[in-house]
């Protein structure tokens, strides 16, 4: 009995300190481990936020840089295009000017041509001219002097 009587003022000695224990326990709990757990959650969702917003940014970057590739890839097809066509137009004037000095050199080539015959038909008469004299001359100098041309045409 005399453990039984310890025992009780020893559990009744710890009444006070079990109290204030769970005091503490309740004031820890209030003071200290729900703001702890509410920051925690509220830090825990800020970073989930911060983590999906990012994605969203790395996903919104990455479809403005496919646009931005597509745009530059016409960009330059239009480039092609328009080196292609004025590569043809200056072709086509290069073309167009041989075509225009072939023309001219051509037209040169035929009047000289008129030229030279005409030239050539001018030396031959002069030269049908000038071998009749000539052929007159010859024979005045060969024949006897009282001879007659005329009669040596014949």
């Amino acid at each position: 009995m005399e453990i039984m009587n310890q025992l009780g003022g020893l559990v009744l000695g710890s009444v006070p300190t079990m109290i204030l224990f769970i005091l503490l326990v309740i004031a820890y709990n209030l003071l200290v481990q729900t703001p702890l757990q509410r920051t925690l959650a509220e830090r825990r969702a800020r970073t989930t936020g911060a983590v999906e917003q990012a994605r969203g940014a790395i996903s919104a970057a990455e479809a403005e840089t496919a646009v931005y590739e597509a745009k530059l890839r016409a960009a330059r097809a239009d480039i092609a295009a328009a080196r292609e066509h004025r590569m043809l137009q200056w072709q086509k004037e290069r073309d167009a000017a041989l075509a225009a000095a072939r023309d001219i050199s051509q037209t040169k080539i035929r009047a000289a041509r008129v030229e030279i015959e005409a030239s050539a038909a001018a030396a031959r008469k002069q030269i049908e001219g000038a071998t009749a004299q000539l052929s007159d001359s010859i024979l005045r100098a060969v024949l006897p002097a009282g001879a007659k041309i005329s009669e040596a045409h014949q």
